[in-house]
């Protein structure tokens, strides 16, 4: 299990995983990554958690919770391409209000 590497907002170990299978399966950038992780989960292709164990782990998929979502993925994310040496394109970011929102909300 890796570890979290600088995600400060209380994600669980297990949605950072999540987020890292997802990315790895299809590696881009929100809103692509948010269809894979909604295909995974709907299929239970990670542990077999289907969206209500990882609900419980603070992956959400509602509307109200996508702003945290989409922060958690962007950090995520931006781990991954540092690790592969990949230089992160602002095309594929989200809005810094969004990232705002998403950590207000946190």
């Amino acid at each position: 299990m890796e570890a979290p590497q600088g995600v400060a907002d209380g994600a669980a170990p297990e949605a950072i995983e999540f987020i890292r299978f997802c990315y790895r399966r299809r590696p881009h950038g929100w809103p692509d990554l948010y269809d894979e992780m909604c295909r995974v989960a709907s299929r239970r292709l990670f542990r077999g958690w289907g969206p209500g164990e990882l609900a419980e782990r603070g992956i959400g998929f509602s509307l109200f919770e996508t702003p945290r979502l989409a922060a958690l993925v962007e950090t995520v994310v931006r781990q991954e391409r540092t690790r592969a040496g990949i230089v992160a394109t602002t095309s594929d970011e989200p809005a810094p209000r969004l990232r705002a929102e998403a950590l207000a909300a946190g």
